[in-house]
């Protein structure tokens, strides 16, 4: 039996549990427990990418005095930062392994709810539905059935909704972030205390945004998926980052 076949009856067993409350979408219900399981599960790196950053926020002066040392050396600075780092046992980029580690669950849910079949059979899912839009569904596939405003059309815009207002509680809250923690850039030259880092301090605070496109585009079962855990992201960073 195939991983895809046990998940599938994990979501049909689900939403049987769940169809007293929640009726034709229940499936849909299950797919939000099964996001916060995950969610769950991985909350203790997401609790350890909390410390790692007041760690690096306290490093901070420390790599101020570093910049001022080797101010003429860009490479020599940046290799003292990397050895700062590495001695205090923090990482740069840690807060991006929780994320990371919840891809497999998304594209399970995606490839589960993409496929028409599963396991030879075919797929039982597909005829699931979060109120008028089937989960198996795309919004270019709303779009066709009734436009922005029709059954399945309001579905999406009340989720493109919530994903905005998410996204831009998450932009403020990571512009005010970044400005109580300004990165330490590197030399006159203005090279990255961390290879990339620059980059990614750049994007960060559009990130809550992508997640738009990303409901637009996958099945709606992958949508919910990514819905719900940005929400809980942003919850969590509240509390977490507070």
């Amino acid at each position: 039996m195939s991983v895809f076949s046990v998940f599938a009856r994990l979501v049909e067993q689900l939403a049987d549990l769940l169809q007293p409350l929640f009726h034709a979408s229940a499936a849909a219900a299950a797919i939000v427990l099964f996001t916060a399981l995950v969610r769950l599960l991985v909350h203790p790196l997401s609790r350890a990418a909390a410390r790692g950053q007041r760690a690096r926020a306290a490093l901070q002066p420390r790599i101020a005095e570093l910049r001022e040392k080797h101010a003429k050396d860009p490479q020599r600075l940046q290799r003292a930062v990397l050895e700062l780092h590495a001695e205090e046992q923090v990482s740069p980029l840690s807060g991006c392994l929780p994320s990371l580690l919840q891809l497999p669950a998304f594209f399970l849910l995606y490839h589960l709810f993409s496929s028409s079949t599963i396991g030879g059979g075919s797929n039982g899912l597909l005829g699931h539905r979060l109120f008028a839009a089937p989960l198996g569904g795309r919004w270019s596939d709303a779009l066709a059935g009734g436009g922005v405003f029709g059954p399945a059309g309001l579905v999406y815009l009340g989720l493109f909704v919530l994903v905005a207002a998410i996204a831009t509680f998450n932009y403020l809250r990571t512009k005010r972030t970044m400005a109580a923690n300004p990165a330490v850039a590197v030399g006159a030259g203005g090279g990255e205390q961390v290879p990339g880092l620059g980059a990614v301090n750049k994007v960060m605070p559009f990130m809550s945004f992508f997640t738009l496109v990303t409901v637009a585009v996958v099945p709606l079962a992958a949508a919910l998926y990514v819905v719900t855990s940005t929400a809980w992201s942003a919850v969590e960073r509240a509390v977490l980052y507070r």
